[in-house]
């Protein structure tokens, strides 16, 4: 069978040449279409018509026949077709998919409090105060920001001489806000009593930004905005452990990543932003199903691929909670469970919070989703799994027992090996007078093929009632060896590097 089509567009005297057609059976010649079609069980040599070629264009019988069918197409297909096309015009998930090619550059962002030092310097990632600032700089039409809270100016908490980086940020934004004319847009958690947000008040009161506030306790009866975002231009972003306080930047241990040129998946990340700006409006509520420009494409199943330095890799976002997600973004606890479930030789976990229960809500419930999954790929396929958990002056006891139960399965069957330690930030007396402070904050997963880095902590309010964000990067296959360096090994490396540090201790 062979089918040969050729369209153009209908010339304007189509219809009259239909209508002027002789009605005699002389030959008529037309170029209107040039079809050749070549039907089942023919050959060259058989029966083969083709429009295009002298040849009897109609009897008068069909003259009527051919005027139906032209209607119809002008009356009802041609609208069908526009409707169509405006379609796709207004829904991106229905035009070709865009390529992310090596104008992008991803880069690790690290907070290390004062006073923690590592042999040798190691630590060659930029600082979460100097890319914050690089962030404003580039900026040239916009600013969104996505925040749990703000204290970033130094008259806030607590007087130290490190808060004078927190002003410095502060001050950028405010002067690329006022004098430069940059659209700043917040989305924070709505200010309570002990987060009055009083940076983000005065920022509105010198015209320098818009914020909205979200009210979980209207929108969910209850949860926080816990994300920790940045876009500049839908064109640049930072994702990561760290707060709009400047305790962030030189007193807590931070772990993000950030993201250079690169709008496609910008772009992705903006419809998130986009969610929280929604949901600040006065009196807004979660719709049973949101419009198709915040769907995403990119998910756990369908992953966006990513070229950095001529190597393509798989990367998503996911967020939390459920409801804050339209069709197609993959919630936070399923990427979480899923780059474990796919981990074939370790997962290294640094997380300052770990339970296995919802621990703020008003009856504690149990929440296995990350415990159960853990206990399956260390029994079942032998994966080493390592856990770098928090302690400080806001751990709570109750913690060590869960992590004691991970810990005591090692050795209960052969290669079956789960190791949890603690991370303890020094400080001096003078340090430790800072109110929440010294503390490892990170928030991430690293495999060994795969890196996770994230908003939450790891309890169960944080997946189902709380706004967070997760960035999942996965490795090629053929680039996982220890002479490859990418995020994930990059990553990798951090964890290796804290976990063998001295700051680094037994949970006895």
């Amino acid at each position: 069978m062979k089918i040969k089509l050729f369209w153009s567009k209908p010339s304007k005297n189509f219809l009259q040449t239909v209508l002027e057609s002789p009605a005699s059976g002389h030959e008529e010649e037309t170029d209107i279409w040039s079809q050749t079609y070549m039907l089942p069980g023919e050959n060259d040599h058989g029966t083969l018509k083709r429009w295009g070629q002298k040849q009897q264009w109609c009897k008068p019988s069909c003259i009527p026949i051919t005027i139906i069918l032209i209607l119809i197409f002008l009356v009802v297909l041609l609208p069908l077709l526009d409707h169509a096309m405006e379609r796709a015009e207004t829904n991106p998930l229905l035009l070709p998919p865009s390529t992310c090619q090596n104008t992008c550059s991803i880069s690790l962002v690290e907070s290390i409090p004062e006073g923690l030092v590592y042999p040798n310097n190691t630590i060659p990632y930029p600082s979460t105060h100097d890319t914050w600032l690089d962030l404003i700089e580039y900026a040239q039409h916009t600013i969104e920001i996505g925040s749990f809270y703000w204290t970033l100016r130094q008259s806030e908490v607590y007087p130290d001489p490190s808060s004078v980086k927190g002003e410095q940020i502060f001050q950028s934004l405010l002067h690329a806000g006022k004098q430069r004319g940059i659209k700043i847009k917040i989305a924070q958690n709505a200010p309570t009593q002990d987060q009055p947000n009083t940076d983000t008040e005065f920022l509105v009161r010198r015209k320098a930004a818009e914020v909205r506030s979200l009210n979980f306790a209207q929108l969910l009866g209850g949860g926080v905005l816990h994300t920790k975002l940045w876009i500049i231009d839908r064109t640049h972003f930072y994702i990561g452990s760290a707060n709009m306080d400047w305790r962030s930047l030189t007193q807590v241990k931070e772990m993000g990543v950030v993201v250079y040129n690169c709008s496609c998946l910008a772009d992705d990340v903006s419809k998130i932003f986009d969610v929280y700006w929604t949901l600040g409006e006065k009196g807004a509520k979660i719709p049973d199903q949101w419009p198709a420009s915040y769907e995403t494409k990119f998910n756990i199943d369908t992953p966006m691929n990513l070229t950095l330095h001529n190597d393509t890799f798989q990367i998503y976002l996911s967020s939390s909670p459920p409801p804050f997600s339209p069709h197609g973004r993959s919630n936070d606890i399923d990427a979480v469970v899923n780059v474990i479930q796919r981990a074939e030789k370790f997962i290294y976990i640094s997380v300052m919070d770990y339970f296995p229960l919802t621990i703020y809500t008003p009856k504690i419930k149990f929440w296995p989703d990350i415990d159960d999954a853990l206990r399956a790929v260390a029994i079942e396929h032998k994966v080493q799994v390592r856990m770098l958990i928090s302690s400080w002056n806001h751990s709570r006891h109750s913690e060590d027992y869960f992590l004691r139960s991970l810990a005591d399965i090692s050795n209960s069957f052969p290669k079956t090996s789960v190791e949890v330690r603690h991370f303890i930030v020094p400080a001096t007396s003078d340090q430790a007078k800072i109110p929440y402070a010294r503390v490892n904050h990170n928030k991430y997963m690293v495999t060994d093929n795969t890196a996770y880095i994230g908003t939450s902590n790891w309890s169960g309010d944080y997946f189902t009632d709380t706004a967070g964000i997760g960035l999942v990067i996965h490795d090629p296959v053929f680039n996982r060896n220890e002479s490859h360096t990418t995020v994930r090994s990059q990553l990798q490396a951090v964890f290796e590097r804290d976990w063998n540090s001295n700051y680094s201790h037994p949970l006895s």
